[in-house]
């Protein structure tokens, strides 16, 4: 109690605008001494957006993602994974055994509309997204063991949030970004859940779209092409170590191309700045460009393993078709499936032999949570087989399927991305495979945001047999998935049903364990817990794993700014946008 009565009195004595967040000089390896400004960031995606509102958004790439850029209370120094505040104005003042931290933000922050940001701002973007009429991807951010985390408002400029139970992820928890109460919680206010969705769908105006982070939609012209321009609020309260007021870049710009293909083409031709190289042959491309002298830019092969999954799940919720739903819910079938996945060609024909086999959850960059004592269905069509046979499957119709009993053929629908070159390229190779076994793989790539439609999607009757996807972020303090692992969150693929229970004991010995280690504060102690919870998905194969790619850097040599060697990962990437700067 008394460090809460100190920060309040603390507060009230004060009414200069707090110091900015200065990013370290380390940070770069090419510093802007010059304090260039102006130009544009040039990327590019392979899927038109689905929504500019931030509540609805799902994808990794997306229009609210990169406006959030920069606006968080805490940040990660890539230096050593520590939390720095960043639109908190100091690291919080923490009791109650490590489950209350308050929070002072810094004062003088600003929308891009110019409205203040303040702990009203906090606390609505929570109460949005634990609404489940709103159907935000960030819901189970904000629940422990089904507890709500409460975000109360101090005063204007300081948060409380109280956690049911400690939380080795507290401070990524607490980071997430904050959208204007001014517009969504006036919309809340006065018409729900239903009045929030209504609000930035494609067809707003780009003008009416507010921004906490570094950039802010300017333009959108459906499948071509979005532009973002600098914050000029944000840069109040962002400084390089000079003082100069970050980001230095005028615009940051997306280009919609059709497939990875024609993103690299736009990359060798200067078209966009970066590029994330797949494979050797995009590899040997590349650097085939630069000796050539037609392309100007730096390639870095081999940075780090991914941070990122490509799987296959089944759908465990098929009521209007029993064979499937009982098919999908047999472990031994999805074992099966796991031993028909032939990984190493998969490295070798997708990724050019530069990626690994994978069989968890857990990013392979993410070393220290991978642990061999949990067991790998590893490619064997002969320990297929004799599965499958076990559930009934022995014989082969004319047209080589197997069949069971009442000559019904053993097939389901695989659907990926269209447009993800090596997603539709592991698809093809697992069903080569699974025909070789007589198992029958309709395999169909459809457009990402029908396909993510589908995944999301919750009841007993859901809209898909299996999707091949991938899943990227998440944090590396604990680095399994909140939405993923646990029981009823929006990324449990497999199984969704309308109550959110668990169907099995597995399931709810993986989230029991979930939790369990997120409550572990000894990093020793979390990773035996990880260990278990590792062991246990891999036990349930509900989602069946397939490969990790290497992460290689390359960028266009206009752009300065990137991270020194050492601090480029596949979690930490190349670069802070706020510090890149064309030269």
């Amino acid at each position: 109690m008394k460090k809460a009565l100190f920060l309040v009195a603390a507060l009230a004595a004060s009414t200069s605008l707090a110091a900015p967040f200065v990013y370290p000089a380390a940070w770069t390896a090419e510093p802007n001494t010059a304090n260039k400004r102006g130009g544009e960031y040039r990327n590019a995606t392979i899927s038109d957006f689905k929504t500019f509102n931030p509540f609805t958004s799902a994808e990794s790439t997306s229009i609210p993602n990169t406006m959030a850029l920069g606006a968080s209370l805490f940040t990660q120094d890539p230096r050593n994974d520590s939390y720095l505040p960043k639109m908190a104005e100091s690291m919080p003042v923490i009791s109650n055994n490590n489950k209350r931290f308050v929070v002072k933000i810094r004062q003088g922050m600003k929308f891009s509309d110019g409205q203040e940001i303040t702990a009203d701002d906090w606390v609505t973007t929570a109460k949005i997204h634990t609404d489940d009429k709103v159907g935000s991807n960030s819901y189970d951010s904000f629940f422990l063991s089904d507890k709500p985390i409460t975000v109360k408002k101090i005063d204007k400029y300081t948060l409380q949030f109280d956690f049911p139970n400690v939380s080795a992820s507290a401070y990524g928890i607490m980071s997430y970004t904050p959208w204007p109460d001014h517009i969504f919680g006036d919309a809340y206010r006065k018409g729900g859940a239903a009045a929030v969705k209504a609000l930035w769908s494609l067809s707003t105006n780009p003008s009416q779209i507010v921004s906490p982070g570094a950039w802010v939609l300017e333009s959108y012209q459906a499948g071509e092409r979005a532009v973002l321009r600098a914050n000029p609020r944000y840069g109040e309260w962002n400084k390089d170590s000079a003082g100069n007021a970050v980001p230095y870049l005028a615009r940051y710009s997306y280009r919609i191309v059709k497939d990875i293909n024609a993103q690299l083409a736009a990359y060798l031709a200067g078209q966009i700045d970066t590029f994330g190289p797949r494979n050797a042959d995009d590899l040997a491309q590349i650097k085939k460009a630069i000796d050539g002298g037609n392309l100007k830019a730096t390639l870095i092969p081999n940075v780090s393993p991914a941070a990122s999954s490509q799987w296959i799940t089944f759908n465990w919720n098929k009521a209007g078709d029993p064979f499937k739903q009982k098919l999908f819910r047999d472990v031994r079938f999805r074992q099966a499936m796991s031993h028909i996945a032939n990984r190493q060609a998969m490295v070798q024909l997708a990724l050019g032999g530069l990626g690994v086999e994978t069989y968890y959850s857990v990013y392979p960059v993410f070393k220290n949570y991978i642990f061999d004592s949990a067991p790998k269905y590893k490619y064997d069509l002969a320990a297929a087989t004799k599965l499958l046979a076990q559930m009934g499957f022995t014989k082969k119709n004319a047209q080589g399927w197997l069949v069971d009993k009442s000559g019904k053929v053993l097939e389901f629908n695989l659907s990926t991305n269209a447009g993800n070159n090596t997603r539709e390229q592991l698809g093809r190779i697992f069903a080569d495979e699974a025909k070789k076994v007589g198992v029958k793989v309709n395999f169909t790539p459809i457009d990402f945001n029908t396909l993510v439609g589908q995944l999301t999607a919750k009841g007993d009757n859901r809209p898909f047999d299996a999707i091949l996807l991938g899943l990227a972020n998440g944090g590396n303090t604990w680095p399994f998935g909140v939405n993923v692992v646990p029981c009823g969150t929006n990324l449990h693929s497999w199984n969704n049903p309308t109550d959110g229970k668990c169907l099995t004991s597995k399931e709810q010995l993986m989230s029991k364990l979930y939790y369990q280690g997120d409550a572990t504060l000894d990093l020793a102690a979390r990773r035996k817990v990880g260990e278990q919870l590792l062991k246990a998905e891999a036990e349930n194969q509900a989602v069946i794993y397939l490969v990790g790619g290497t992460y290689h850097v390359t960028f266009n040599e206009r752009l300065g700014g990137e991270y020194p060697r050492s601090l480029m990962d596949s979690y930490y990437l190349s670069r802070d946008t706020d510090l890149t700067f064309v030269k």
